[in-house]
């Protein structure tokens, strides 16, 4: 029990610069981080599971996902603020505590309103792991550049979770019933509090918390949305996330479905999208310094565009041009597209995060909520989209994936001169 204590008081200190920040605070961030992704991911292999187990067509489903996204939104304006004002272990540690019970609630759900329900809480819950690990970062490392940098580090490891999730959870669906999922993010949620609670330090020290009222809040937010540097590098966050949604919402019924993949092959194809992706991210952190993160990310955005107007054409080709035997191998080339589009965002994410963040570091915490709602609301928007159209083609998720590049793209001219053309 004294070792504990120990711990715990440890813990709670705040780290004093960023050079004494240790080699495990990334990881630890990027492991709590990955909360959200990982419950995004895990059951997309058991969608069609869902459909059959609780008697309802794939809209209501995929409306389960848009329910998710739209708790994480509306979590992140609250919980923000709250990491501003008490610090940022508290809200981890009631978040992750929350998260954890409403997911065992969706493992035993009896209908589809329930599993709704209890999803819906559970991601109020998980938004606070969304928006305190950024705004850590920005506690500890106030320079862009090197902030994206650590971002990038949290991508990797927020991103092997989700690797190995849908994989995990493709081989649940071929065994066992898919509430198995949902115990197992029960316990991940439990383990997030454990972690929280022994070893996060506390990276805002009292002399730099905030006072939180609703006319403060609404004050800081509308002082952040009226800043253009702000309110550019958050749309295209959340533009990028409405990309990334619109494959999250429909690649399962349109590659299970449609291309006659088995749940354990898609989750394979999806390990490789976040393979990819991951990879991207830590080619940013290697040019990050070297080439500023602007450039880096106006290129990034650049090559997603392309890969989306590649993505489009494909699929319009093989349903009203090509011949039997393209349509024989079609599926691959839209693998390939999928990649040019969605591998960037791996560079994206920091690069646009920290543009966000950068000029705000007493409102680190408020404006990492306000992007992250920005991101779910734009991806509850795809899945709200892509649920108003049968699963009979490709087509909608590749329009819906190619729109969200178009305006990262338009996102990126809005951006202040200083930002969208930096100086060597």
């Amino acid at each position: 029990m004294a070792s504990a204590s120990v711990s715990r008081d440890s813990a709670a200190q705040a780290i004093p610069s960023e050079r004494a920040i240790p080699g495990w605070v990334p990881l630890l961030l990027g492991f709590l981080t990955a909360v959200g992704p990982i419950s995004t991911d895990i059951y997309l292999p058991a969608f069609p599971a869902m459909e059959q187990s609780f008697h309802t067509d794939a809209g209501n489903v995929q409306m389960t996902l848009s329910i998710w996204f739209i708790g994480l939104a509306l979590g992140q304006l609250t919980v923000g603020p709250l990491s501003d004002r008490f610090g940022r272990r508290g809200p981890m540690l009631a978040g992750n505590f929350i998260y954890a019970v409403a997911s065992a609630v969706c493992a035993f759900a009896p209908d589809i309103l329930t599993f709704s329900i209890a999803r819906f809480v559970a991601s109020i819950g998980a938004s606070a792991s969304l928006v305190v690990p950024t705004a850590c970062v920005r506690d500890m490392v106030p320079d862009r550049n090197a902030g994206a940098k650590m971002l990038s580090r949290l991508v990797m490891v927020m991103g092997v979770v989700p690797i190995l999730a849908p994989m995990l959870g493709g081989m649940v669906v071929a065994v066992v019933s898919w509430r198995v999922i949902f115990w197992a993010s029960a316990v991940y949620g439990a383990l997030c509090v454990g972690l929280v609670w022994f070893l996060l330090p506390e990276t805002l020290p009292l002399q730099k918390r905030v006072s939180l009222s609703p006319f403060t809040l609404i004050a800081r937010y509308t002082t952040l949305l009226k800043d253009r540097a702000f309110s550019s590098h958050a749309l295209v966050t959340g533009f990028s996330t409405f990309m990334q949604f619109s494959y999250l919402t429909a690649a399962a019924f349109v590659f299970i479905k449609m291309f006659n993949f088995s749940p354990l092959h898609f989750s394979m194809l999806f390990g490789v999208f976040s393979v990819f992706m991951i990879g991207a991210s830590q080619i940013n952190g290697l040019l990050v310094g070297r080439i500023d993160s602007s450039r880096l990310l106006s290129g990034a955005v650049l090559v997603s565009m392309l890969g989306g107007v590649l993505l489009v054409a494909l699929v319009i080709w093989g349903k009203w041009y090509a011949g039997p035997v393209w349509q024989q191998h079609q599926v691959w080339f839209i693998i390939a597209a999928m990649l040019l589009t969605l591998a960037p965002t791996g560079i994206i994410f920091p690069n646009a995060m920290m543009g966000a963040l950068a000029d705000h570091p007493s409102l680190a915490g408020a404006a990492a909520a306000l992007a992250g709602t920005m991101q779910y609301v734009l991806g509850a928007l795809a899945g709200f989209t892509l649920g108003q159209f049968a699963t009979t083609s490709a087509l909608p998720m590749a329009g819906c994936m190619l729109f969200g590049t178009i305006m990262m793209f338009v996102m990126c001219q809005f951006r202040p001169k200083s930002a969208a053309t930096p100086q060597a």
